[in-house]
């Protein structure tokens, strides 16, 4: 991986982007609520001049995460499918994965266990 772009909200939220094999990897750590999530939104936006944009989020990092979240993958969802892209979340702690499960996100976005499996499904 390359790291390829790192923004902080100290203490809050950490996001930093990389790539496998041409596909997007954001990687989240720390907390996601309303205070957060407009950096996120941003950092989910998909590169200008991306024609077929592929991400992955890795939640690995994530240790909370409230409706605020939810509105912001919706969001990065509905901007990569008029383009034939595609957003994963890969990693999601038990806890996030949870809510994930309860809104029925995780039938919109698939969720893996690894990065790897989150590229290459």
């Amino acid at each position: 991986m390359t790291n390829i772009q790192s923004v902080d909200q100290p203490g809050r939220l950490s996001v930093e982007h990389s790539a496998i094999d041409g596909v997007r990897v954001v990687t989240v750590r720390g907390e996601i609520d309303h205070t957060v999530k407009d950096m996120l939104g941003k950092a989910l936006l998909a590169p200008a001049g991306a024609t077929h944009p592929r991400t992955v989020v890795d939640l690995s990092g994530v240790t909370f995460m409230d409706s605020s979240g939810i509105s912001v993958f919706i969001g990065a969802y509905q901007a990569v499918s008029g383009t034939e892209g595609w957003l994963r979340i890969a990693g999601a702690q038990e806890s996030v994965l949870r809510i994930l499960q309860i809104v029925g996100m995780d039938t919109l976005i698939s969720c893996h266990p690894t990065i790897e499996q989150a590229v290459n499904a």
